[in-house]
């Protein structure tokens, strides 16, 4: 069942939320040992939620907006009574954390039922969640290739309707690379608009939390049900709510959509600029345009998320690098041993950047990119070819979500399936000025709509 037809069910009584609950579980089970996108399975806590559902409803109580809704987390948000992994063996000998994350609660007060933590790239550091200690999650439209990353178990649970929505978190593109390559929607809010507390952090300057699901109405459910600022975050906005739901019965008029070029086909694989192209037409996009430093955003973008992230985890790589995964151990090191005035460069190159994006959006309400240069790689690929130069295929899948992070603009990943992949899918992002996510969740309505982009091919 899909968002639509489980809220509507579980609405109307036609089904209670712990058929609806015990019918997610049942399928995780099931599906799960192919997948490994599930660390853990809170199957209790969510009988208890879904209980809580109906027992409002037989009270005749109005149900939230989203009653009964099964959904699960990245493993990196704080679940009360469970150890936050954040993909790592470190973290393991934590405490159990002792209440929900911010964003956790706020679903949990929407109606939505809790079933499970999510597999990761270690510390959010990756784009494939190849992770050592608790094995790779596997892409559900072909299990030999990589879900993405770092949320790829976020990714893969929505592709493989284990549940209809999920939540991970986005530095350098950790929500829309799995969303491209698993063929589910993901959206990016603006940095600072949902509060953060409750989560383990990667890098605080560009560290973004958003949901998955299988359609856009999921995505702005979810996003509207999050919103609100959090006076215990300081990274959080505190900016009124803006519902993004009622935005998506407007159509494309008065939209104007322009296509990003230069660097963003440079590197695009033809079936990527086959995806934008189908996007553009159903959009009625036709001119394109330049994102100004795309290729020192990214630099930038590498400079910060290597720095802080060794910086945080300093004491532990000094006292046990031998649990960290080989993957990330290095990079770690590496971000410790920069000089402090890259830091500082990147960060004022930062602000200098962003007054030169947000000055596109005068002109232009969306625009259109490639999520991911190519599609889902096979597990265990050191390398990728783009337009007949080959690439390092983990740090290249983010080629063309970075620089939008790095400016902090909101975007929705959308599912697109061009041929020349082999039957798998790949992403566009929507991309507006930051604080404009209604408009990015508008544009990709219009593509849902049409069928251009969607969960199924």
């Amino acid at each position: 069942m899909n968002t639509t037809t489980i809220l509507r069910a579980v609405a109307t009584g036609e089904r209670s939320a712990r058929e609806v609950c015990d019918e997610a579980l049942a399928h995780i089970e099931a599906s799960d040992g192919a997948i490994n996108a599930f660390t853990e399975i809170t199957a209790e806590r969510a009988r208890a939620e879904a209980d809580a559902v109906d027992a409002r409803r037989a009270r005749g109580e109005s149900l939230p907006p989203l009653a009964g809704l099964p959904y699960a987390v990245k493993n990196l948000f704080d679940i009360e009574g469970l150890t936050t992994l954040a993909g790592s063996k470190v973290n393991q000998g934590l405490p159990a954390a002792h209440e929900d994350a911010v964003l956790v609660q706020r679903l949990q007060s929407a109606g939505a039922v809790l079933v499970g933590a999510l597999n990761m790239d270690e510390y959010a550091y990756g784009f494939t969640t190849e992770n050592t200690h608790y094995g790779p999650t596997r892409n559900p439209r072909d299990t030999t290739r990589i879900a993405g990353g770092s949320s790829g178990g976020s990714g893969a649970a929505v592709a493989a309707r284990q549940v209809p929505l999920t939540l991970g978190s986005d530095t350098n593109g950790s929500i829309r690379v799995p969303a491209s390559l698993c063929g589910a929607w993901g959206l990016k809010p603006t940095f600072g608009r949902l509060s953060r507390r409750g989560t383990y952090p990667f890098v605080h300057s560009i560290d973004h939390l958003g949901p998955i699901a299988d359609s856009v109405q999921g995505l702005a459910l979810a996003y509207d049900a999050m919103q609100g600022p959090d006076a215990l975050d300081p990274g959080c906005h505190a900016l009124r709510v803006q519902a993004a739901l009622p935005s998506l019965r407007q159509g494309a008029g008065g939209l104007r959509i322009g296509v990003l070029g230069g660097y963003f086909r440079d590197f695009a694989s033809a079936p990527a600029r086959a995806a934008v192209d189908l996007a553009a037409r159903t959009l009625g996009a036709h001119d394109e345009v330049l994102w100004p430093d795309a290729a020192l955003a990214r630099a930038a973008a590498f400079i910060v998320t290597a720095s802080e992230g060794g910086s945080l985890h300093l004491d532990d790589l000094r006292s046990r690098p031998q649990d960290f995964e080989p993957l990330s151990v290095d990079r770690f090191i590496s971000g410790l041993l920069q000089p402090a005035d890259w830091y500082l460069r990147a960060q004022r190159f930062r602000r200098a950047y962003r007054d030169k994006v947000n000055a596109l959006f005068q002109d232009w309400d969306v625009l259109i990119a490639p999520a991911t240069p190519v599609s889902a790689p096979t597990i265990g690929s050191e390398w990728i070819e783009i337009n007949g130069t080959s690439h390092l295929c983990r740090p290249a899948m983010g080629l063309l979500t970075q620089p939008i992070s790095f400016a902090g603009c909101p975007v929705v990943a959308a599912p697109l399936w061009p041929e020349g992949t082999g039957g798998m899918p790949i992403g566009v992002q929507l991309i507006a000025a930051p604080w404009n996510e209604a408009l990015c969740l508008r544009a990709a309505r219009i593509l849902e709509e049409a069928g251009t982009a969607r969960m199924e091919q």
